[in-house]
């Protein structure tokens, strides 16, 4: 009967000493595009700007990226909001309408992520990711444009996001890109998936 050696589990101070600075540079740059759905928007089409930073610790790489979209409330949300303002309008005869028509949100995301890379092969690449995000989000609509509601749109929202995917190497330092992403704030969950290229710089190595 064979023995078993079980490894002792990293200390966390041994956890934080694996991250470093010294791999940290510009690494690559990738466009991607793709489809974003939400809890109270209509499903849009987005695109990002991905910069890749360098790995901070053994497998774990740094990115950076813009991303935009602009959706509209779906009806639920538009339903919702005009049955509260019928609610109180003070109408005897009960005979008005009303119609807010569209109401529309664009969101301007800057994010950070960790991404975890387990590599197949040289050319796929598969990770998973932790991040954080800032959301620039701007209101607008013919009912709602200059008032408190136009103001109460115009927020910026922090969120956290959870990402999957993969690197496939095409030719030299080019690769498709594919990501899903889910994003949680306070106002708006959503769901990502995008595809793209992205141009790699190759890492140094050491003599």
């Amino acid at each position: 009967m064979g023995l078993v050696f079980l490894a002792p589990p990293l200390s966390a101070q041994q956890i934080f000493d694996q991250f470093s600075y010294e791999g940290l540079r510009f690494s690559g740059i990738g466009v991607e595009f793709g489809a974003v759905g939400s809890n109270r928007l209509t499903a849009e089409p987005t695109g990002a700007v991905r910069v890749d930073y360098g790995y901070i610790a053994p497998n774990i790489r740094l990115l950076f990226g813009l991303a935009y979209f602009k959706g509209d409330f779906d009806s639920e949300s538009i339903a919702e909001f005009e049955t509260r303002l019928r609610g109180v309008v003070d109408d005897p005869t009960g005979d008005f309408a009303i119609d807010v028509g569209t109401i529309s949100l664009a969101d301007l995301e800057a994010s950070l992520d960790l991404q975890y890379v387990a590599p197949f092969t040289n050319r796929v690449v598969p990770y998973i990711g932790l991040g954080i995000a800032i959301h620039f989000r701007n209101g607008s609509g013919t009912a709602i444009d200059g008032t408190f509601v136009d103001d109460a749109l115009d927020t910026i929202a922090a969120a956290g996001t959870v990402s999957a995917g993969t690197h496939l190497a095409l030719a030299g330092p080019v690769f498709l890109t594919a990501d899903l992403r889910a994003a949680l704030s306070s106002e708006l969950r959503t769901l990502t998936g995008r595809g793209g290229l992205m141009i790699r710089v190759p890492r140094r190595t050491t003599p």
